[in-house]
């Protein structure tokens, strides 16, 4: 008969292979396909001459008051001795700035906590939102 592999053969097994011939075959016509048409693609560019600049980055200090306080309450504005009036002009007048300036607290150990408080409220009042404290670490 000439249908003879539709009958039930036990020999005849089913193909386990994947045929990948068709797959290589529509890959090799896609990449001529990219190599052909890649190159119309820079052809229509525009040519502009750009300038040519060079810059480095000026590291910028941030601006810092350090006020300093010793242990009798005493107030020293970038090593200067200061009143409380005339502390109380310097920061308006330092809030003031544009950008505004870090104030940097350093308070001798024995200095008492009622002093502090009122040197961060007048600070808080005038406009001053940047504060930061200086300490030394113990040397044991």
């Amino acid at each position: 008969m000439a249908f003879n592999h539709f009958e039930n053969n036990s020999n005849h097994q089913p193909l386990s292979e994947i045929n990948i011939i068709p797959l290589v075959d529509v890959m090799l016509v896609l990449l001529i396909l990219f190599i052909i048409t890649a190159p119309l693609f820079t052809h229509h560019a525009i040519k502009i001459d750009v300038p040519q600049a060079s810059t480095q980055e000026i590291p910028e200090e941030p601006n810092k008051i350090v006020l300093a306080i010793d242990e009798k309450g005493g107030l020293f504005w970038n090593d200067e001795a200061i009143d409380d009036k005339e502390l109380i002009k310097r920061f308006r007048k330092a809030a003031q700035k544009k950008p505004l300036p870090e104030l940097h607290l350093r308070a001798d150990k024995k200095t008492q906590y009622q002093r502090l408080a009122e040197i961060m409220s007048a600070a808080q009042n005038a406009g001053m939102t940047r504060l930061g404290f200086i300490t030394q670490p113990d040397n044991n």
